[in-house]
């Protein structure tokens, strides 16, 4: 059913079985860093797999705003990159709330030599982005926070060449800040190379490794040493042709579903030689008890003989760490999660979210600074589960149908934001309990 006729209330029916293949959309993480890495480098890229949703969008809009020309034609999207530079040096950019397309454009407007305003939805305003601020500022730049300190929107004047050779970035917040800072470093270092170091605990460190790996499919070497990376003056070359892997946090859903719901379920377009960290998750599964094929270009997970409580650290699969929380809701025992103190600061503060509604389930829930424990109910019960908005609040709960009693989940549409047409996916995968 398209998104534009899903009810206000969208009510999933109890799920007895799950099985079959599913093709995943395109990463959103990978998406929007191809997308900007593309409009940098010199020459013309042609994208395949790029994901089709609303963060995606925000960035092409934004993107052609500054005057670099993105085209469809079937299912490839073309990028004419202006080699490090934008034809517009005046802009209003409005962002929704794609964190990867706000956090990544502020670096790379910073010393584009033009006024640009970066803005979003109301909850972008509540998301911090001060760390990243003051990492440009002190390289040279001249980024205001037009309203809250350290918080959109950005104002962006006109700046000089950088300051210096080093910065020192924070990331215990958002690795997009150290991902979008790598991303500008070869364009704007000075001849002898930009160092930056990151200080403290660096969270989400997959997401910062495939930042470095894809800059060097685009012909920038970064040399990493621990939390130091030294990145060099180069300019980016468009590589041809670049397809998009399918999207590992949305593969958690479907995965989760084998575990849980028999199986077996295999997600099609990702693979055990994926760039991103979520398809550890698969890991996490095993550790509860499901059986998971990985393959080069596919995973397949289904049920073991019991779901297994697990006390895991998520600090590198934070997203795909929400749907582990749905999977213990048919373990035995308590499930704790750890190392996830960034959901505070997502599209909502999903700790509190997902206890919220996982109580309504019926399950007992402990929140912790950057952890949540659960015990699940002897029943789950019936639920109209609210999405605040958080498209990965919707598609995990759709998953506790699988428990026997109907979910009702409430604004189904949000799901658009990384995943239009989940439901339809998810339909197509499962069998609805006898009424």
């Amino acid at each position: 059913m398209p998104s534009d006729v899903w009810p206000d209330v969208l009510t999933i029916a109890p799920i007895a079985h799950a099985a079959g293949a599913v093709r995943l959309p395109g990463s959103k993480s990978i998406s929007n860093r191809a997308l900007l890495l593309a409009a940098l480098a010199r020459g013309e890229t042609e994208l395949t797999g790029l994901l089709d949703a609303d963060d995606t969008r925000v960035m092409i809009e934004a993107l052609r705003a500054l005057g670099v020309r993105v085209e469809h034609s079937g299912d490839a999207t073309r990028v004419s990159g202006g080699a490090g530079a934008f034809p517009v040096k005046q802009a209003d950019l409005f962002l929704g709330n794609a964190g990867t397309a706000m956090r990544p454009l502020a670096a790379a407007l910073a010393f584009a030599g033009g006024r640009y305003r970066l803005d979003g939805v109301a909850r972008m305003r509540e998301r911090p982005i001060g760390d990243l601020v003051d990492a440009l500022n002190s390289l040279g730049a001249r980024i205001r926070c037009a309203g809250e300190a350290g918080y959109p929107p950005l104002e962006i004047a006109p700046a000089a060449r950088i300051i210096r050779d080093a910065v020192d970035i924070k990331g215990e917040v958002s690795s997009q800040f150290v991902s979008g800072l790598l991303m500008i470093a070869p364009l704007i270092a000075p001849a002898t190379g930009l160092t930056i170091r990151v200080p403290g605990t660096l969270i989400s460190q997959p997401y910062v490794a495939m930042t470095v790996a894809m800059m060097a499919q685009f012909g920038v070497t970064v040399a990493r040493d621990g939390a130091t990376f030294r990145v060099p003056r180069a300019p980016y070359e468009a590589p041809g042709r670049y397809a998009v892997e399918g999207d590992a946090s949305a593969a958690s859903y479907f995965l989760a579903l084998g575990a849980i719901a028999g199986g077996p379920v295999r997600v099609l377009g990702v693979g055990r030689d994926s760039v991103q960290g979520d398809v550890a998750f698969t890991d996490l599964l095993q550790k509860m008890g499901a059986r998971i094929d990985l393959g080069a270009e596919f995973i397949e997970a289904r049920a073991g003989e019991s779901v297994v409580a697990i006390d895991f650290d998520c600090t590198d699969i934070p997203d795909a760490a929400m749907t582990a929380a749905i999977v213990a809701l048919f373990a035995r025992g308590r499930t704790v999660l750890r190392g996830i103190g960034s959901w505070r600061v997502k599209e909502t503060d999903r700790i509190a979210a997902m206890a919220a509604e996982l109580r309504k389930l019926g399950a007992r829930v402990q929140e912790g600074a950057d952890s949540i424990a659960i015990e699940p109910p002897a029943t789950v019960r019936e639920a109209t589960i609210d999405t605040y908005d958080d498209h990965r609040i919707a598609m995990c709960f759709a998953l506790a149908a699988a428990a026997g009693a109907p979910i009702h989940i409430r604004d189904p549409q949000c799901v658009a934001k990384t995943f239009p047409d989940f439901f339809t996916r998810l339909e197509q995968l499962v069998r609805p309990s006898a009424v």
